[in-house]
């Protein structure tokens, strides 16, 4: 059984960072791109960054020079530091894993809060 299990979101001031975690179980998780997405309410979701196997990294321009994505593979788990932090980042937070080479193996976690506000 899959499992993609997002942790550290909350409730932060604008400038303020959080580091977002996903432990991953279930899968061989060397062999997925992972990636962070987010949907605000009301808008549809969005990717924030991703990270290949070969550990190239994509970033939103939104969030470009912010965040930073990093994996470590020997944990099967995925990060999001998140620093100046802005009200427009409060969203959802979601996790997504993709098989890099079945593309039809892609599975998402639960999610987690994300606000910011002062």
């Amino acid at each position: 059984q899959v499992q993609l299990v997002e942790s550290g979101g909350g409730v932060v001031t604008p400038g303020g960072s959080l580091r977002l975690s996903c432990a991953a179980s279930g899968i061989n998780f060397s062999i997925y791109r992972m990636g962070w997405y987010r949907q605000a309410p009301g808008k549809q979701r969005e990717l924030v960054a991703d990270i290949t196997s070969g550990f190239s990294t994509n970033y939103a321009d939104s969030v470009r020079g912010r965040f930073t994505i990093s994996r470590d593979n020997a944990k099967n788990t995925v990060f999001l530091q998140m620093n100046s932090l802005k009200p427009e980042d409060t969203a959802v937070y979601y996790c997504n894993a993709v098989n890099t080479f079945f593309l039809s193996l892609d599975y998402w976690g639960q999610g987690t809060q994300v606000t910011v506000s002062s």
